[in-house]
């Protein structure tokens, strides 16, 4: 087909298909498929991290794009999607509701122990601004006992090869988050 040009709105019962066709076969493929209401909305977590009680979870990609309360009443441990290269982009944010008790920890953790690296800009909630600080090397992000509430943390993944992967991580919290 040659190109189109259209001067009202383009309309479909069955939704839109972008492709693409391999030049040596003619193989066609799917890139796209736009046939439901976009939603260009965050999702909101209240349930999963917000229970009040400890919890242990591990993400996946299908939450990407989503900010979880968290209610650090208890020990919580999330831990980032298994290795794949499906995961680069991935950003998943948190927000500390309940602030995180004594004796316990809110922490995040990269799958491959040992292989993969948080490259994380920690900064301070209260006090001077001039108290950021950096750490790239840790498989493990946390806040510690005490994080006030409103404390965040944005992790996204910026490189997976299958084998280990990089997240940058930005936190803002009181007291400092830490990696490990």
């Amino acid at each position: 087909m040659a190109n189109t040009t259209f001067t009202g709105a383009v309309r479909s019962e069955n939704g839109f298909k972008t492709i693409s066709k391999n030049t040596s076969t003619g193989a066609i493929t799917e890139e796209a498929v736009y046939n439901v209401r976009p939603n260009f909305r965050v999702s909101v977590d209240n349930s999963t991290l917000n229970t009040g009680s400890a919890v242990t979870t591990t993400l996946t990609r299908a939450q990407s794009g989503t900010i979880f309360e968290v209610d650090g009443t208890d020990d919580i441990v999330v831990n980032m999607p298994a290795l794949s290269t499906d995961n680069v982009g991935n950003t998943y944010e948190f927000f500390v509701t309940t602030a995180v008790g004594g004796a316990k920890t809110v922490t995040f953790v990269l799958p491959g122990a040992g292989v993969s690296n948080f490259f994380g800009a920690l900064s301070l909630m209260g006090g001077t601004a001039a108290n950021p600080a950096s750490d790239v090397a840790g498989d493990t992000l946390t806040l510690p006992n005490s994080t006030a509430v409103n404390a965040r943390v944005k992790l996204t993944c910026i490189s997976d090869d299958g084998t280990n992967s990089t997240y940058k991580a930005e936190t803002l919290s009181t007291p400092i988050a830490t990696i490990a």
